[in-house]
């Protein structure tokens, strides 16, 4: 096949790019870069309720060796980077749902409010909730999955007043003694127990206490998961025929701790028992095909785990747009 090209249409041709280059340059336009973000926030209808997931920002744990244990610490590593993240900063997120059940708005979980402990990334959850428009002191409960910083930090603020001055506060008995536990200020734990102390007993007289099995709120069923802390739960969310199920920290991280879900995580209080909670209920919310929202997961948290080989894959869902 030959092609025929003449002189006049290759200088037509010519002319054309020349003049098509010319006219790109200058209609190009030079908008300037914004610099800003998408407020931090997600909603989806669950039955006859409505879920709004607000974020307390990005939480990094840095180097993942000596936190994601019993696993060698070159295996971590690579199946981090055959996930596209970074094999040396493992960075987790804080999705709180906040659950309008039609009588009641329930926040799960308040984030590290005021505390820096793991870098300034995080405490925005006032500030997601503020750009979801809602109020405060329009939260009915807030539901405690345990008492680390990073969930209880949220519920007082500079000032050490509650930030929700019209809710009930719901948390297993266990944990709330642990982590106020004065005694436990010489150890290790000394951060923890400030940090629990400074939040929850402000609102002591306020809390209620809920027990393995319990529907202690319409639609919201405790299911213990201990471990990870003594008292730790995660909590069945009901409405319409629809469930969830909020994970708190049963599992910290979608590809570390679901791929080898007895991999040692080094801020659970008995990680051996962690590790069989993590693998009974993982069990249990895929052969059931639950919907999950876990609170570290990449952000919005939702979706589903599925049984793969000797772990869990987990599989987000699809964010729901309205109109």
């Amino acid at each position: 096949m030959t092609l025929d090209v003449s002189r006049r249409s290759l200088l037509a041709l010519g002319a054309g790019l020349g003049a098509s280059t010319l006219l790109g340059s200058t209609a190009q336009a030079r908008a300037p870069k914004l610099g800003t973000q998408t407020p931090y926030w997600h909603r989806f209808e669950l039955g006859d309720a409505e879920v709004t997931v607000v974020s307390d920002g990005p939480l990094p744990l840095g180097d993942p060796s000596g936190t994601f244990t019993g696993v060698p610490k070159e295996e971590v590593k690579k199946m981090l980077s055959d996930n596209f993240l970074s094999p040396d900063n493992v960075v987790l997120e804080q999705n709180s749902p906040i659950v309008n059940m039609g009588d009641k708005l329930i926040l799960f979980d308040t984030g590290m409010g005021t505390s820096q402990l793991f870098g300034k990334t995080t405490g925005r959850q006032q500030k997601s909730m503020m750009e979801a428009g809602i109020k405060p002191a329009d939260i009915d409960a807030v539901v405690l999955s345990h008492a680390h910083i990073d969930h209880i930090g949220g519920i007082v603020g500079a000032d050490d007043k509650p930030l929700f001055p019209n809710a009930q506060y719901y948390i297993a008995q266990s944990d709330l003694e642990f982590w106020t536990d004065e005694g436990k200020m010489g150890s290790g734990l000394k951060d923890f127990i400030v940090h629990a102390r400074k939040n929850l007993l402000p609102v002591r007289d306020r809390i209620v206490f809920f027990k393995d099995g319990q529907e202690f709120l319409p639609g919201v069923t405790a299911i213990a998961a201990p471990g990870h802390t003594v008292g730790h739960s995660i909590f069945m969310v009901s409405s319409g025929g629809k469930s969830f199920a909020f994970l708190g920290d049963l599992s910290h991280h979608a590809v570390l701790l679901l791929e080898r879900p007895r991999m040692e995580f080094s801020y659970d209080t008995d990680p051996k028992q962690a590790a069989a909670s993590r693998v009974k209920l993982l069990e249990m919310l895929a052969a059931n095909k639950t919907a999950v929202m876990s609170y570290h997961f990449a952000w919005p948290g939702y979706g589903h785990v599925a049984k793969a080989g000797e772990g869990f894959h987990y599989y987000p869902e699809p964010m729901q747009m309205t109109l």
